[in-house]
């Protein structure tokens, strides 16, 4: 029974949070869809949060997200970080959830980092009780068990791998072997009285079809966090998402303003449900510096009519940019959450879109990415060395994790990385056409080897895949499995403030190019004629 502002409603399904909690078990492995705070069933995971200091249970609980967990702050998995109630994790991102990160570095819990397209995909695996995911995505990786088996600390070294080498056909694969689920923790915006969900408010679907079909067939418990509670049989049965003979129980959110958001910066945005078209006029103004720079030498980069991909950091500006350029229609933009066109939004509501023409379930998406449908991604360049390896997972022993980026990178036809040179306290400016090193940052980036491997750059030469890194002052390109230097920005010193703040020096092109200098005035618009021109 559940008290409502209209009444009280009965149902076995309908329940409150405590009630709910308190069919989890201790030892049991929770997962949950997740993108930073979309798909998070915060609610519930306080109640979870709050039973175990009341009680002591439910504790050992492992967790399995896969992407983003959380808001970098307060909410999402960081929750559940306390000792004994968590005991292991298995993500592709996990620097969201700081207090998860700070067990994971004390070696408190096991924790793997996977790829955000296998674990999504997993589910399906594990629903239909089949023996796991055989794919190609993370060979040469810090994933791949000749390399690191994903295991993100010194604990977890001791256990076992969770993926193997295989051969098929004379060639190498890798097997993920299917997860222990125990309960399903999945949101929605309406849910009826037996269980039925829609998502009409969400930003994405996520997995969480998938997720419930595991968590049931896997003699497990589906617990459903929405914000509405519906009559029995007066959803549309098309919205419904997630059919209520998939659900346990349903949880209506008390605070949804504080434990029912969107995104991780914000409760509700109805242009990213694709409630409302917003005018690119209304998108946000790009300040002239490194990074504009950057982007704007990567969009010349941008394939005329083909399927894009743009991740977080650096490049999560590069559709603002499109848009302000009058570029849009010209390019197809999509995010891993599963948005096909419109203008991806940056960092807080990163993996929402502005007007958008459709959305498809988070596993679809990357089937469509794993086999070769994005013609060109352009990634955050976090560090690189001289084989053109890029890590953006671990940075001085914090992990990070890969999310979608070993997905993405790995299967593109072209893979764009952008980021500064240096980083930490570095200082440009621009005038006339030409770049000033005003102040050099403390960390090289360009190093001899990397701290772990997120892409490999060897991989990418195997299979003759286009690879790029643009820095605000420099391009190198991957040529016949070597870093090769192919532009420099007007005003830059190739000596002093190129080769001189690298740890390996790179072949040079013998037709060593000059950035455009128009990329570095104070106001470009010339995409769209430029874009054009390539057709």
């Amino acid at each position: 029974m559940i008290e409502t502002p209209m009444g009280k409603f009965y149902s076995d399904k309908v329940v409150t949070a405590d009630k709910a909690v308190a069919a989890i078990k201790d030892g049991a492995t929770i997962c949950s869809p997740i993108f930073g705070l979309a798909g998070w069933s915060e609610e519930v995971a306080l109640a979870i949060r709050k039973r175990f200091l009341e009680t002591g249970h439910p504790r050992d609980l492992s967790i399995i997200c896969g992407s983003a967990m959380g808001n970098h702050k307060d909410k999402g998995p960081h929750v559940l970080g306390l000792e004994g109630l968590l005991k292991g994790c298995i993500g592709s991102s996990t620097h969201a959830a700081p207090s998860i990160v700070s067990m994971i570095q004390e070696n408190k819990i096991t924790a793997y980092c996977l790829p955000q397209g296998v674990i999504v995909q997993m589910y399906r695996e594990i629903a239909a009780k089949r023996s796991g995911m055989i794919t190609k995505v993370g060979l040469g990786t810090f994933v791949d068990p000749r390399v690191e088996a994903g295991k993100m600390n010194d604990r977890t070294r001791t256990e076992p791998d969770i993926n193997e080498v295989i051969t098929l056909g004379g060639e190498e694969y890798l097997w993920y072997k299917p997860f222990k689920l125990d309960v399903a923790l999945i949101r929605g915006t309406k849910a009826d009285e037996h269980g039925n969900v829609t998502m009409d408010k969400e930003g994405a679907a996520l997995e969480a079809l998938p997720v419930a079909q595991a968590v049931k067939n896997s003699g497990g418990i589906v617990i459903v966090q929405a914000e509405y509670l519906a009559e029995a049989g007066s959803l549309n049965p098309k919205n419904v998402k997630v059919p209520g003979v998939l659900v346990d129980y349903v949880v209506i959110a008390e605070n949804p303003h504080e434990n029912h958001w969107q995104t991780e910066a914000l409760y509700y945005e109805p242009a990213f449900s694709g409630e409302v078209r917003v005018p690119f006029g209304a998108l946000p103004e790009l300040p002239l510096d490194e990074r504009l720079f950057i982007i704007r030498r990567a969009a010349l980069e941008l394939p005329v009519h083909g399927v894009i991909n743009v991740g977080i950091g650096v490049p999560d500006r590069l559709a603002i940019l499109a848009g302000h350029e009058g570029a849009s229609d010209l390019l197809i933009f999509t995010t891993e959450v599963g948005s096909i066109g419109g203008v991806p939004a940056g960092w807080p509501n990163f993996g929402m879109v502005y007007n958008n023409e459709c959305f498809i379930e988070h596993q679809n998406q990357f089937d469509w990415y794993d086999g070769g449908g994005l013609d060109a991604a352009f990634l955050g360049l976090g560090e690189t060395d001289k084989d053109g390896n890029i890590n953006v997972s671990k940075f001085n022993g914090r992990p990070i994790g890969c999310g979608g980026f070993i997905n993405v990178s790995q299967n593109s036809k072209k893979v764009v990385f952008c980021g500064t040179f240096t980083a930490h306290g570095l200082k440009v400016a621009a005038k006339d056409g030409r770049l000033h090193i005003l102040q050099e940052g403390k960390v090289r980036k360009f190093r001899d080897r990397v701290e772990q491997i997120t892409f490999s750059g060897k991989y990418a030469a195997k299979v003759r895949q286009a690879v790029l890194y643009i820095t605000e002052r420099a391009v190198f390109e991957l040529i016949d499995g070597e870093m090769t230097l192919t532009e420099i920005a007007p005003g830059v010193n190739l000596e002093k403030d190129i080769l001189a703040q690298m740890d390996f020096k790179p072949r040079i092109s013998p037709n060593l190019k000059t950035m455009m200098p128009e990329l570095f005035l104070p106001k470009w618009g010339r995409l769209r004629e430029i874009l054009l021109s390539k057709q």
